[in-house]
């Protein structure tokens, strides 16, 4: 367990604390985010069956030409609208989103705002 005294750590507890309240059903995935330095990555993931239904990143070779760099607000949105016309096309529209413990600001919100232009509702 880490401790709540580094940035690390911080995210670590928000997340499980949040985690604690929200799951995604068969009717109602949950789309969850990871972000590091240089890339973005996004999941919709059913917990009931422990699967995940439709992913997306940076580093989608769909995105990679297109993008200079997976570190900026410009490519989530990009793999938000990449992400949610999948799942779209899988049959999903309702999504509960799960920002890992991150502050719904900058990247995570554009790819939130890419994903709800794209078709996905939360």
């Amino acid at each position: 367990m880490l401790k709540a005294k580094t940035r690390l750590g911080r995210r670590k507890r928000r997340h499980r604390r949040v985690r604690t309240k929200i799951s995604g059903t068969p009717d109602c995935p949950r789309l969850n985010v990871y972000r590091s330095i240089n890339n973005i990555y996004a999941q919709v993931i059913d917990d009931q069956s422990g699967r995940t239904l439709v992913a997306a990143s940076t580093l989608d070779p769909q995105l990679r030409t297109e993008l200079s760099h997976g570190g900026n607000r410009e490519a989530a949105r990009k793999v938000g609208s990449l992400l949610a016309s999948r799942a779209v096309e899988k049959g999903i529209k309702k999504v509960v989103f799960d920002r890992g413990g991150y502050l719904y600001h900058g990247r995570v919100k554009e790819l939130a705002d890419g994903a709800r232009e794209a078709g996905l509702n939360f």
